[in-house]
């Protein structure tokens, strides 16, 4: 593992280093085209109108997705062309430059936690997606069973193999290809070393003679009573040697202490695995995150002052550091129209990081409090969590998914031209 871990400034810059190069030249020639009434539909609701600036706190509203006790409100974008007259809401890639930015929170080796601050959710969904099924990896796609004796049946075991972890270096899975699929009526194409890897199981389970009289532990009773990830052993074909160099790029189980049986003396497992490359979408088992989700950035606006007895009542509504007690100050008691005028001294609850907060809406079962708290999430600001399932470190991934979304755009736009041809 690398000494230096990526920051947020630095996801921030690559990131839009990559989506820089997605320009929309071909979008812009279809709208600038005579055939398309579109351009024609905004400038006909735009002309003789005098653009109107909106301010940042009417902006900020928008973005707030509002919380009540039953219902959830204001749950659509709006910035968009055309939904607010006079208003200019058209993509444009320096203010989203300017926007944009992310801050990471956790960056452990195959656990992160990080916010995408300033982007649409259709974007945001898209990396979530991409995560879970369309970044490649390598797992057990076939077992070859020379012999099983133990109870787990063949099938079984075969499936519990599949989804173990495997782990390697880095440039020899990126090095690694597809293994070709068989057409029908065709022979099953053959394998080879830049397209399967090939690993292998063989343990027999044999009583321990020196194991003491009365001894009721299988592990001390017989050798290799359990079988664990770390018996398979990884068989390098041809330039493999090279690009999985030992003692740390061999492919190996992330977890090496993974059960995968149990056996008595007299049982045997003897079998032949080749490993493939493959996406999600295809099987679980070739998903290289164990989780990667997001939550919207929660917001409490306390609209009304909450004092005494209240106050900690309403903290105890929320996740512990969400809400703090304070003592009402001279200079709040100052403000006209706070509230807080003659209660100095007194204890009132404010938020002090509504990033914790799981929006449980307890708050909103005590009358007391109903009117005078404001739940809220915002709309463009999207905390992930990704968790690894140890074939690529943390940081990489959401890299990872970038790359995957350019090369989709790209593509797009590749098909767009040649329907302008």
């Amino acid at each position: 593992m690398a000494a230096v871990r990526t920051s947020g400034d630095d996801y921030r810059t690559i990131f839009l280093m990559l989506i820089g190069q997605i320009n929309f030249d071909v979008l812009r020639r279809n709208s600038q085209s005579t055939a398309s009434p579109v351009p024609e539909y905004f400038e006909t609701l735009t002309s003789g109108m005098a653009p109107i600036a909106v301010s940042p706190g009417e902006l900020d509203r928008r973005k707030i997705v509002g919380v009540n006790a039953e219902t959830v409100t204001n749950v659509t974008s709006t910035d968009f062309p055309g939904h607010y007259p006079g208003e200019a809401h058209a993509w444009d890639i320096k203010r989203f430059t300017d926007s944009f930015s992310i801050t990471i929170y956790k960056n452990d080796q195959y656990d992160s936690s990080f916010s995408l601050i300033g982007i649409d959710a259709s974007i945001a969904n898209a990396f979530r997606r991409i995560l879970l099924a369309e970044i490649p990896t390598l797992a057990i796609e076939h077992v070859f069973v020379h012999n099983n004796t133990s109870i787990v049946q063949d099938e079984v075991l075969a499936h519990r193999l599949g989804l173990v972890p495997l782990t390697g270096a880095a440039e020899g899975l990126k090095w690694i290809r597809y293994y070709p699929k068989q057409a029908e009526g065709e022979s099953a194409p053959g394998a080879a070393d830049y397209n399967t890897v090939v690993l292998k199981l063989h343990i027999e389970c044999t009583k321990n003679l020196d194991a003491e009289k009365g001894e009721d532990d299988s592990s001390k009773l017989y050798h290799n009573a359990h079988v664990y990830a770390h018996h398979m052993t990884w068989e390098p074909v041809g330039r493999q040697i090279t690009m999985f160099p030992e003692p740390n790029g061999v492919i190996r189980p992330v977890n090496p202490d993974i059960l995968l049986a149990k056996m008595r003396p007299g049982q045997i497992i003897d079998l032949e695995m080749h490993c493939v490359k493959g996406l999600g979408a295809d099987h679980a088992k070739f998903s290289p995150v164990c989780t990667a989700s997001y939550r919207l950035l929660p917001t409490i606006d306390i609209v009304k002052p909450i004092l005494g007895a209240d106050a900690k009542k309403f903290a105890r509504c929320f996740p512990k550091g969400v809400i703090a007690i304070e003592e009402v100050t001279e200079d709040d008691a100052e403000i006209v129209g706070s509230g807080y005028e003659g209660h100095v001294g007194e204890k009132k609850a404010v938020v002090v990081n509504s990033f914790r907060d799981t929006v449980s809406r307890e708050c909103l079962r005590h009358d007391e409090f109903v009117s005078k708290v404001k739940l809220g999430r915002v709309r463009d600001h999207f905390i992930f969590g990704v968790e690894s399932t140890g074939q690529y470190d943390s940081d990489a991934l959401f890299l990872e998914s970038v790359k995957v979304l350019k090369a989709k755009c790209t593509d797009l736009k590749r098909d767009l031209g040649n329907i302008m041809r």
